[in-house]
């Protein structure tokens, strides 16, 4: 058996500039995949080696896999909108060559399994959460002169002869991750890499799966069986901090990586293996500079040890700031206080260490009012990326059934690729969909326009990649404006 692992052509968020990194799902599959002798696997990028849909068959006909796999952990692709590109892939290919099998997972269409292969019957499986457990059982199922019925499986969305839609039992998720082997970067161009724009060698790497928190918008609920979602959301699981350094030494001394982002949604949740993670970095003499995202809470409990994370190389830290006051944060799930996110934005820039504050707007009750205090508010914390992003509702979450229960949406007929993030997709209870999109490019204007804070980053000591990610946000505005002027369609 012989698996691709592809990622087709697709655009990336626009606010980031030039940005594209190894799949972490492809990577980390791929490696279990070999590491267990269940398949020989393959790697395609053609975002990363500019190839377009022809080339893309091209390569696919020539190499001639038994399976294609398309999936996603991360909503900093392009959002949802990667789906989208996904769906096409698979959809050319196996037009073009029937006998293939073809699966996805991850991101959306983990929550969103029946509808995604009702719309898309060029999809022959689905795997549900983790894959590693599930894709291992499907693929030694089909080589089997024994084989027993898929829908048994658990994780696996598989078509009777009829086809007709099966979805199999809950799969439990891997209670210990550092049973899993080290990602298969050797199957990936790490050299094309490149983050905003500027950072180079570069690598976004996932150390953790799941979250303390259970935000009503996150992105995170699509990545669960919707029958266990919330428990599974809520199981968070990490590597220690051995296991993390052991790979960026491998980045480091084969790849030739000087930048990574952690893009686990909450990096820094164990204060214990945080600080096991820095002391081995620094011990080691790796040298590799790093971003992390975490919650304000986690963020002030660890005030204490910034300046261990900064010697051991972190010079940019991202955390929510999404709403304007404490019942809001509230109302979103969030469990964080205005107060904690003021706080860390301010002791990061007392060990030099640059913030980002992501802020989230299109909220089922948001007004013009509310969201020109949310502006303000910003404004007051002061982070020095101003990250905004529209309110995006994802399968399984609050603002998924809301919107449909209100009309805002038919999930069979919205166009993925606009749902990106970045695009208005809704409207709120208060606002239409283009009122909201004026609205973000007024806020986004807005925050870049204060030349008093724009002075401050670019005279500060901060790392120079920091004032180099800023400059990247700010020649990127008027795209990002574009789309926020452009609402989403249906198809």
């Amino acid at each position: 058996m012989k698996v691709l692992f592809l990622t087709p052509p697709l655009k990336a968020w626009d606010s980031h500039g030039h940005h594209l990194a190894a799949n972490q799902m492809h990577a980390q599959l791929a490696a279990y995949l070999r590491a267990k002798g269940a398949a020989e696997v393959d790697a395609l990028d053609c975002r990363a080696m500019e190839m377009d849909t022809a080339a893309m068959l091209k390569y696919v006909q020539k190499t001639k896999p038994d399976m294609v796999f398309v999936g996603e952990l991360l909503h900093s692709t392009c959002g949802a909108a990667v789906i989208g590109y996904f769906n096409d892939g698979l959809r050319v290919i196996k037009e073009a060559m029937p006998s293939v099998k073809t699966v996805a997972g991850g991101l959306w269409y983990s929550g969103d399994c029946d509808r995604q292969m009702r719309l898309n019957p060029t999809i022959d499986y689905i795997m549900i959460g983790e894959a590693e457990l599930t894709m291992k059982e499907l693929i030694n199922n089909i080589n089997s002169v024994n084989r027993k019925p898929e829908s048994g499986i658990a994780g696996l969305v598989s078509r009777k002869t009829d086809g007709t839609v099966v979805i199999g039992p809950h799969r439990d998720l891997i209670p210990d991750l550092n049973v899993l082997p080290m990602p298969a970067y050797d199957l990936f161009p790490m050299d094309k890499y490149v983050g905003h724009t500027y950072w180079k060698p570069f690598a976004e790497l996932m150390t953790s799966r799941g979250c303390p928190g259970k935000c009503h918008f996150c992105y995170e609920w699509a990545l669960y069986d919707s029958r266990t979602a919330t428990k599974d959301f809520t199981s968070w699981r990490g590597l220690n901090g051995k296991r993390i350094v052991d790979e960026l030494e491998i980045l480091e001394k084969k790849y030739g990586i000087t930048t990574v982002v952690f893009q686990d949604d909450a990096f820094n949740t164990d204060t214990k293996e945080m600080i096991a993670f820095c002391e081995h970095k620094i011990k080691r003499g790796n040298k590799i500079d790093w971003v992390a995202l975490g919650r304000a809470d986690q963020w002030v409990s660890q005030h204490e040890i910034l300046p261990l994370m900064k010697k051991a190389g972190l010079f940019l830290a991202l955390t929510g700031v999404e709403v304007e006051d404490d019942l809001t944060l509230a109302k979103q799930g969030k469990g964080v206080t205005i107060d904690q996110i003021k706080k860390t934005v301010r002791i990061l820039r007392e060990q030099d260490i640059g913030s980002v504050g992501t802020v989230l707007i299109g909220l089922r009750d948001d007004t013009e009012a509310k969201i020109k205090e949310r502006l303000r508010i910003a404004d007051e914390i002061d982070p020095d990326i101003f990250a905004l992003d529209y309110m995006t509702p994802v399968p399984n979450s609050p603002d998924w059934k809301y919107g449909i229960k209100k009309g805002w949406f038919d999930p069979d007929r919205i166009d993925l690729k606009t749902w990106d993030f970045q695009h208005p997709v809704v409207p709120t209870d208060h606002l239409t969909v283009e009122e909201v999109g004026r609205l973000g490019a007024w806020c986004m204007r807005e925050y870049y326009s204060k030349p008093e804070r724009i002075h401050r980053i670019f005279t500060s000591n901060y790392d120079e990649k920091v004032k180099l990610c800023v400059k990247d946000f700010m020649s990127n505005i008027a795209k990002w404006e574009k789309n926020s002027r452009t609402p989403a369609t249906v198809r």
